[in-house]
């Protein structure tokens, strides 16, 4: 595995520190990279992402998508130019991916029982959507995860198993499994078991305490995931996520001093 980097949820306006001296920080603890949420502000401010990235030597490995569902974006609305709009804007962020050389992740785009109650319906929605922004993916050299997400918190493909199968569907050699050990806490029988099912597909990793709060302080044992992403030779970025009972600072800084030592 390559090194960890911090992923930053909320807009720059709720950064601790402006834009600069945020990822600086980061920088400071450790971390090679941050994981940034494409919110509508931080679109607008790319280019001083851009910039304070390039001046730190940081990368971004992956952008997360969620943040348009609440602009009523989805992928298996029974809307027809709601998907047609979602499906436009992921192409949009494939660029933004590419000038990254980024990765982008879908889960909550993928939407709830109340966009679509039949699984079914939905699941062929969210292909159909997927193929076509798959196929801009493919032409730019982007790679797509698709995220198991869990049942509280999206209405479809919450399991490791079920997201291989939709991406086995979607068919897009640009589009690959991840997961995030939250999640698999909540949906899985093993934390392990599914990395290896995956093996040399898994494209992305996010590691998040069971409880979303500071690494150490609930139950995952990451040491058994960290060595199972070391068994399946995986070779990409994991990123850091703390959306809970800590600021940036303390988040970034203690995870680092948490996962070092297993690194």
């Amino acid at each position: 595995m390559k090194n960890i980097c911090f992923m930053l949820i909320d807009p720059p306006s709720l950064w601790e520190d402006d834009i600069s001296e945020t990822l600086s920080f980061v920088q400071s603890c450790g971390y090679e990279g941050v994981e940034l949420n494409l919110t509508t502000e931080l679109i607008g401010r790319l280019d001083e992402i851009e910039h304070s990235v390039n001046q730190l030597g940081l990368i971004v490995p992956s952008f997360l998508t969620g943040a348009i569902y609440s602009e009523g974006l989805c992928l298996s609305s029974s809307d027809r130019d709601i998907r047609a709009r979602t499906i436009d804007r992921l192409i949009t962020y494939v660029d933004i991916a590419r000038r990254f050389q980024s990765i982008l992740v879908v889960g909550l785009l993928q939407g709830f029982r109340s966009d679509e109650p039949d699984e079914d319906i939905a699941n062929a929605r969210i292909i159909e959507c997927m193929k076509e922004v798959g196929e801009e993916a493919d032409r730019s050299g982007v790679d797509i995860v698709i995220e198991p997400v869990n049942h509280l918190q999206v209405g479809f493909n919450h399991s490791v198993d079920e997201v291989q199968r939709l991406v086995h569907h979607i068919g897009s050699t640009s589009i690959k499994p991840m997961v995030d050990t939250i999640h698999m806490n909540i949906e899985e029988t093993s934390l392990i078991q599914p990395i290896f099912e995956c093996g040399q597909s898994l494209r992305h990793v996010h590691l998040c305490e069971s409880n979303g709060g500071l690494p150490g302080f609930g139950h995952i044992d990451f040491p058994e995931v960290l060595g199972a992403l070391k068994k399946i030779d995986y070779r990409y970025h994991a990123s850091v996520k703390v959306y809970r009972k800590a600021g940036i600072k303390e988040a970034a800084e203690h995870s680092m001093s948490y996962f070092k030592p297993l690194l």
